[in-house]
């Protein structure tokens, strides 16, 4: 446990990033045989509805095609890749005063939707941290169709906020409980809690969450063509499902990987992005979880560490630091089986070992 802490520390302190606007040059394309492979076996439908792929390295953008008619202006409906927004507009309340702490408890920002169904003291203990980590006590599991909590039991609801603060605790029936496990959470995906943060931020700062994340993070990165989606009740929806185009995901993953600052401005504490992006439950054997990142390994003989925004369909944000790249792969695969295989044999077999020997 300890030592996965320690080395992507380790990474996030030694090595080298390039804090600048990523450069779309074509002067920077390259040519390599795993590349053309890549290209010819997604061009061929091997990996069936890939829309688009980025590749950047030192901040230079090595790789860029889009596929089954897309384009550099096309927007990708990425599903729950974007429940990573809520983490890094959780970051900037933070570092703007807004929020003290990760440690704080949600009930202080959500007195308004009090009192709730199933009062219990540990849902009244429950805090940011529990939330952006998939690992709070509430009984929402969107794996498990029979949860309360389940995503499609809230989309049928009109107040999605209400609907989690509403649910019960959980129980253990036949897993281990939390304290039994790596690093003291149990870890259960759960949608409702993800698109709770929008409202914990948006109570925060007193400001519609949409317009604060367009003036302290879209502003700085030029993001400005983008179709954003909402909630019943008006909120954004950090459920997921935003969509924006492949070059504005590559320029967020960037900025986490030059821990969250841009063309030499800070936009998220340094302090932030590490700690969202080191492990906070283990979701399976092998699969660590941050505060809404996904820190999967890829590679062939050497496995290398990254923290990844991930969404139905293969959909995949990436940042490599030990390789000092960040990698886009867009998709309409949603509901295939394969589809996040299909993106971790691309990843395993063709771009990280370009990356590794480039």
């Amino acid at each position: 446990m300890y030592k996965n802490i320690i080395t992507l520390v380790c990474l996030f302190l030694f090595v080298p990033f390039v804090n600048a606007q990523l450069d779309f040059s074509s002067n920077n394309k390259i040519t390599h045989p795993l590349l053309t492979q890549l290209d010819s076996a997604t061009q061929a439908g091997a990996y069936e509805r890939i829309t688009s792929i980025l590749i950047a390295k030192d901040g230079k953008v090595l790789f860029e095609k889009y596929y089954r008619e897309n384009t550099v202006d096309s927007k990708h409906n990425t599903r729950s890749a974007t429940k990573t927004m809520a983490t890094l507009m959780t970051g900037i309340a933070m570092d703007k005063g807004f929020i003290s702490s990760e440690k704080d408890k949600i009930y202080t920002y959500l007195q308004h939707k009090l009192p709730v169904q199933n009062p219990d003291p540990r849902k009244e203990a429950m805090t940011i941290e529990d939330v952006l980590s998939m690992s709070s006590l509430m009984e929402c599991n969107d794996s498990n169709s029979f949860s309360r909590g389940n995503e499609e039991r809230m989309y049928i609801v009109e107040d999605w906020l209400q609907f989690f603060m509403d649910l019960p605790v959980k129980s253990f029936p036949f897993g281990p409980k939390p304290e039994e496990q790596p690093y003291g959470r149990s870890f259960a995906y759960c949608t409702a809690g993800a698109a709770a943060m929008a409202e914990v931020v948006q109570s925060a700062t007193k400001i519609p969450f949409d317009k604060f994340m367009k003036e302290h993070l879209f502003a700085p990165l030029d993001i400005t063509d983008y179709k954003l989606h909402y909630t019943p009740n008006g909120t954004l929806n950090t459920a997921g499902g935003s969509e924006y185009k492949s070059r504005d995901f590559l320029k967020l993953i960037q900025m986490c990987l030059q821990k969250g600052e841009w063309n030499g401005e800070r936009l998220i504490s340094s302090e932030w992005i590490e700690k969202a992006t080191s492990p906070k439950v283990n979701a399976w054997p092998g699969m660590d979880y941050g505060y809404l990142f996904w820190l999967p390994s890829f590679g062939q003989e050497t496995k290398f560490r990254g923290f990844a925004m991930s969404g139905n369909g293969g959909n995949r944000m990436i940042a490599f630091p030990e390789l000092r790249a960040t990698i886009v792969v867009t998709t309409t695969n949603y509901g295939n089986r394969n589809a996040h295989n299909y993106v971790d044999e691309m990843l395993n077999n063709y771009i990280v070992p370009m990356l590794q020997g480039d």
